[in-house]
Parts: C-alpha cells; sequence; structure tokens
C-alpha cells in the first residue's frame, strides 16, 4: 500500500441526484472513466458525458426490478482487489476484472419512505442492498479505494484530488472510509428500529442507535468536556429541526434546556390560548396561560424572576413585537417559538447574543416514540411519556370537591408536573405557576421550597400574601405520608392532584379532609429523573 492512491475509474451510484452532473463533469475533465446504472447513467448521459453502464462490465442487465444490478464479481471484485498483491491482480485479469478506485453511492431513501409514512411493502422497497453492500466493500479496501457517501463530500473529493494530481492520500480515504461505515450502521439501524415497531416487539434483542452530525458544540456540560449535536432525522418539531435566526452558536446546555422548554409549552394547544414556559437547567421555572403572549410571559416572568435571568424562553404562538420587546428586558439565552413577525425579529435584532429558533409548528407531545439514556455498560430505552389525562379522568377522593375553576388550574399544574424534575411540587394559581420545587430527595422538601419560592416572589412583587395562598397544587407521584400536603396547606393552598396509590391514602386523604383541601386522583404519575 501507497499513501497515494490514483482515480483513473468510477463507479457512481445514487438515489439522490444532487450535484451528480457536476461531479460527473468534474471527473471526466480529470479523466476518470465513469461507470454507472440506472437512473444515475441516464441523467449523467443526458449530460452529455460518455457513460458506461455497469451492465455492460458484468455482462448482466438490470433485473427484478433494480434489486439485482451490481451484487456481481465484476464490480465487487474490482472494489475490493489488493492492487499491490499478486494474486489479487492475477485474478482480475484472468477474469477481466476491471479496478475501481471511487465509488459514489447514496443509498435508497429508507428514512424518508419512513417519515412519510409509508406502508410496510413501500418500506420494504426502499431497503437498500446492492448499495451498503458496495459500501461496505469500498470501505474495507480503503487502502486503496475512495468511497463517498455524502453529497457534502463531493467539493472534499475534487479538492483532494486537484492537490494531489488526481490522487487521494490515505487518512483522505480513511476518512471517507469511516464516514461510510457510520451511514451503512445507520441505515441498518433506521430499518432495524422501523421494523421493530411494524412487528410490535417494544424489546427487540438487539436494538441499533445512529445519528447524524449536526454540529460540533464548543464544549459539552462543562469547558472540560468535549461535545456534539446528533440528529436522528425523525421529523418531531423541536430544537433539532428548527431554523436559527440570529444569536450565538447553541451550546450543549442550549439545546438540552431547549428541547425541555419547548416540549413542556407543547403541552398547550395554541388554538386554547397563549402558553409561556421559561426554563433555568432543564427544569421550569415559570409557566403561564394569558389571553395574549405578552400576558402568559409576564405572568411566567412572575413567577420566579430572578431564575428567569439567562434562561430559556418557549412560546407556543408566534411571537410578537410586544412579547418581543418584553423578553428583552432582561438577559435571555434562547427563544423558541413556532413562528416570528417581521417586527419581532427585527427587536431582537438589537441583541445580537440572544438566539431566535423557529420550527413551523409544536411536537405532537400525544405522538409515540423512544427515550434512550445511556447507563454504564448499556442503554435504558422506553416509551416517550404521553401520558394524558382529562377532566373525565379525575376522581375527587375528599369531601371537598374542586371548584371548576380550581379543576383547571389542577390540569394545569399537573401539565407543567410532568416536565419537572422530580421529586416535583407545582403551585399553580389562575393559570400561571406560583411556585416550583424541582429534583430533591423527597416530596416534602418539594413542598417547602415551592411554597418559599411563593412567598419570596410575592415580596418581589409586593404583596402581603404568599402567591401560593388559593393556589392550586400537583405533585408527580404520590405522597407517602401527610407532611408533604401538610406543608402545601400551610402555604395556603386549596387543592391537590396526585396519582394516588400509596399505602397510606386513607391517611393522607384524612389530613386533606381536616385540612379543607378537596384532592383529585388521577392514577398515573409523572416520574422525571
Amino acid at each position: 500500500m501507497t499513501d497515494l492512491s490514483p482515480i483513473r475509474r468510477a463507479l457512481l451510484s445514487v438515489s439522490d441526484k444532487t450535484g451528480l452532473i457536476e461531479l460527473g463533469k468534474a471527473l471526466s475533465e480529470r479523466g476518470v472513466e465513469l461507470l454507472s446504472t440506472g437512473g444515475s447513467a441516464k441523467a449523467l448521459r443526458d449530460a452529455g458525458l460518455d457513460v458506461r453502464d455497469v451492465a455492460d462490465v458484468t455482462g448482466y442487465p438490470e433485473m427484478m426490478d433494480g434489486r439485482v444490478k451490481t451484487l456481481h464479481p465484476a464490480v465487487h471484485g474490482g472494489l475490493l482487489a489488493l492492487r499491490d498483491n499478486a494474486a489479487h491482480v492475477a485474478a482480475m485479469d484472468e477474469h477481466n476484472i476491471g479496478a475501481i478506485d471511487l465509488l459514489v453511492v447514496n443509498l435508497y431513501p429508507f428514512e424518508e419512505t419512513v417519515a412519510k409514512g409509508g406502508d410496510y411493502e413501500d418500506c420494504i422497497e426502499n431497503i437498500d442492498i446492492g448499495g451498503p453492500a458496495m459500501i461496505r466493500a469500498a470501505a474495507k479496501n480503503h487502502a486503496f479505494v475512495s468511497v463517498v457517501v455524502d453529497v457534502e463530500d463531493y467539493d472534499a473529493l475534487l479538492a483532494e484530488l486537484d492537490a494531489n494530481g488526481g490522487q487521494t492520500t490515505y487518512a483522505f480515504r480513511q476518512k471517507l472510509a469511516q464516514t461510510a461505515y457510520a451511514r451503512t450502521g445507520a441505515y441498518d439501524a433506521a430499518v432495524s428500529t422501523w421494523m421493530a415497531d411494524a412487528l410490535g416487539n417494544s424489546a427487540p434483542r438487539r436494538r441499533a442507535f445512529a445519528g447524524t452530525l449536526s454540529q460540533t458544540l464548543r464544549y459539552g456540560e462543562n469547558p472540560h468536556q468535549t461535545a456534539a449535536f446528533y440528529v436522528d432525522g425523525t421529523a418531531r418539531a423541536g430544537v433539532a429541526t428548527a431554523v436559527q435566526h440570529q444569536g450565538k452558536e447553541l451550546s450543549y446546555n442550549n439545546i438540552n434546556d431547549t428541547d425541555a422548554a419547548f416540549e413542556l409549552v407543547a403541552e398547550f394547544d395554541p388554538a386554547d390560548g397563549a402558553a409561556c414556559a421559561i426554563i433555568k437547567h432543564a427544569n421550569p421555572c415559570g409557566v403561564a396561560l394569558g389571553g395574549t403572549l405578552l400576558e402568559a410571559y409576564k405572568s411566567a416572568f412572575d413567577c420566579d424572576r430572578t431564575s428567569a435571568f439567562g434562561g430559556i424562553v418557549a412560546l407556543n404562538q408566534t411571537l410578537d413585537e410586544a412579547t418581543a420587546k418584553e423578553i428583552v428586558g432582561i438577559f435571555t439565552e434562547v427563544v423558541i417559538a413556532p413562528g416570528a413577525s417581521d417586527a419581532a425579529r427585527e427587536v431582537f435584532s438589537a441583541k445580537k447574543n440572544l438566539r431566535l429558533l423557529t420550527t413551523d409548528s409544536l411536537p405532537d407531545n400525544r405522538a409515540g416514540g423512544l427515550t434512550y439514556r445511556q447507563v454504564a455498560g448499556g442503554m435504558l430505552v422506553q416509551d416517550k411519556d404521553v401520558g394524558f389525562v382529562g377532566m373525565d379522568d379525575l376522581k375527587v377522593v375528599t369531601k371537598l370537591a374542586p371548584t371548576d375553576e380550581q379543576m383547571r388550574d389542577l390540569l394545569f399544574a399537573w401539565k407543567v408536573g410532568k416536565h419537572v424534575k422530580s421529586n416535583a411540587i407545582v403551585y399553580v394559581k389562575d393559570g400561571a405557576t406560583v411556585g416550583v420545587g424541582a429534583g430533591q430527595m423527597n416530596r416534602l422538601d418539594s413542598a417547602l421550597i415551592a411554597a418559599k419560592k411563593a412567598e419570596r416572589m410575592a415580596e418581589v412583587l409586593g404583596l402581603e400574601t404568599p402567591l401560593s395562598v388559593g393556589s392550586a397544587v400537583a405533585s408527580d407521584a404520590f405522597f407517602p405520608f401527610a407532611d408533604g400536603l401538610m406543608e402545601a396547606a400551610a402555604a395556603g393552598a386549596s387543592c391537590i392532584i396526585q396519582p394516588g396509590g400509596s399505602m397510606r391514602d386513607d391517611e393522607v386523604i384524612a389530613a386533606a379532609d381536616e385540612a379543607g383541601l378537596a384532592m383529585v386522583f388521577t392514577g398515573m404519575r409523572h416520574f422525571r429523573h
């Protein structure tokens, strides 16, 4: 093996024909013989290029609706032969196999077919066989062969040829081979994941995970950690599919927190009114509904003004000028919304470091999917938490039943609590959070913290009464003892929503009755670790 390997003969067979003609012309101008198949060959030939069909090389026509065209020794021998191995060279001569020095292949659009809702048979037909086989062969033989699987690498290939007199370096071929194996690995992962889902198999014996690099990040959670952002190609609206209109590059923590904020605000249908969620360190510090986005933002901000500084703001409707003017009143890291008016974008343009992201839509929080979390030596996989509780699902367990207005606040608090780190306690009043206790080791401390926040913000707002007085309280899981519930009562809460299911439910219900609280059970918990 030598460092430099010349490219004299190339096989081009692509599904995505973006840049194909330009690449074919550039290779032809550099004296490279072109081989191709099917639609790729036609496109090149129609552009006036001299192309030889692979069928002429193999001696067999494309058959079985194109399923069989490149699976032949004349192709794979040309890709796999070691040029410095005398036996390989003799076999090529004996069987009239010509060397293929460059392979350019991108695969049938399987992922796109699935994303568009293709039926089972359509998805099966879009599973590429010959393409991955050729890619893996060429990548294995990267000592001599260059393999390109991404349109984004066409320019780099041509630059490499120009820099090395029509040859590629070993380091360049190594890089291409790694990209190639990652592509076939991701492709197989997409197929196996789809098939497991199609078969209703939630725990297949083997599960593959894959992603495509979206950006290399400046650092991870901390400056001494390297990090990158990969996307999985799904169409779910969110930070991975958003358009960034302005501001610095998103950081690791920005992406994590923005995802948390947008998933939370998506709990509230924009047709039912404006909603705003302000997130800090993946936990909500303020969430509110309003007649307008401006009202919703102000109410969310007034839950915890201290934590809102440097936070992430998520909106469920198109950002307008008035709300934009209010948001820029304090330092905000990221704003994400389905859209933004030109006037709102003009307001934000004066804040160069403020990131503005738009998504065109909200994620569907009733849509299924999988979530993944790495642990030492493995991966935890579960269904996405799409559990929903409506008015008809609530069971009143106390002597006192909530009023209609209290029921609305209870359901609002329940939706917010789903997105708060466990143990979670959320105080809500008039469609806005007034205290959030998150991530504590026991539920009593969460209740105390949330109540303290409500008391402190009342002082900031110049109110004599803590914001928690008259509030509705949500607990993401059952109260194992009555102490957490009694702390909420001491803070002035009027009603409670919780899953129920504790061995001491009777004690907790009795305590609620004694305190004059109304309480409902959901029968569902929302742990978020």
